[in-house]
């Protein structure tokens, strides 16, 4: 299999009132073409950091990131801008990461004209993204309080698609929903991994979840992974005491 991402030994620290407090521990993982990946633990144990540090949101303290074998995290410039044609994120309260003042619509077409796509070519591939995610040409026009929270995560996956990029990081991007919405929008994203050859990596607290759509899954405890493996094997067979706190906790 072909490695499309290298994570090696990241590290961030914050601090609080001049207290650190370690994010991210020496975290080293990869992941497949056409793989998705589920990263599980619980809330502050670093998940939604290193997805932050892969987009490059967030500057790590130490380690690095590599793309297709290219170290991402020390480029600048276009060369960097170009990057996030390759990685595209899927938050978890879409409505928060679309502009309020801006259609659905302009909201998916935004980053194609910003790649220097004219806007009427734009447009068009704005319209077929809709119909792949299964939205109807009317939502175009809606703005993101008009529409539903499932709606408006699948809008949100059209935009991430818009840019044709070879990763998705979807951070606890179904967990605002409820769970009929959620199953919807997990088995769009497998369909899109499949038709498209996309990897995902899927940071989650919900297991069963995990169990469901991940190929892999690392288990997250204080900034460090504990434990990994296939789902059934982590859930079946878990080793660490948390895994265990972690699988009672669900099943």
């Amino acid at each position: 299999m072909q490695t499309v991402l290298e994570v090696k030994d990241l590290k961030k620290t914050f601090y609080k009132n001049k207290v650190p407090f370690v994010a991210v521990d020496g975290i080293s993982f990869d992941l497949n073409r056409g793989e998705c990946l589920g990263l599980v633990g619980e809330s502050g144990c670093g998940k939604s950091t290193i997805a932050r540090i892969i987009t490059q949101l967030t500057v790590p303290d130490a380690g690095n990131v590599f793309l297709d074998k290219q170290e991402i995290l020390s480029l600048k410039g276009r060369k960097r801008r170009e990057i996030y044609t390759k990685i595209q994120m899927v938050f978890q309260t879409p409505q928060d990461s679309f502009d309020p003042r801006c259609t659905l619509g302009d909201g998916i077409m935004e980053s194609m004209i910003n790649n220097g796509i004219r806007r009427k070519q734009a447009k068009e591939r704005m319209y077929q993204l809709l119909d792949r995610v299964e939205l109807t040409p009317e939502y175009a026009i809606r703005y993101p309080h008009e529409v539903s929270g499932g709606q408006c995560q699948r809008a949100a996956i059209a935009r991430a698609l818009a840019v044709d990029p070879q990763l998705i990081i979807c951070d606890e991007a179904t967990s605002a929903l409820d769970v009929t919405i959620q199953a919807q929008i997990m088995a769009l994203l497998k369909r899109l991994q499949r038709e498209k050859g996309l990897s995902l990596v899927l940071i989650c607290h919900d297991l069963a979840l995990v169990q469901k759509v991940c190929d892999r899954v690392l288990v997250m405890y204080k900034g460090r992974i504990i434990e990994q493996g296939v789902p059934d094997q982590i859930i079946q067979h878990p080793k660490a005491d948390y895994t265990k706190i972690l699988v009672d906790s669900v099943f």
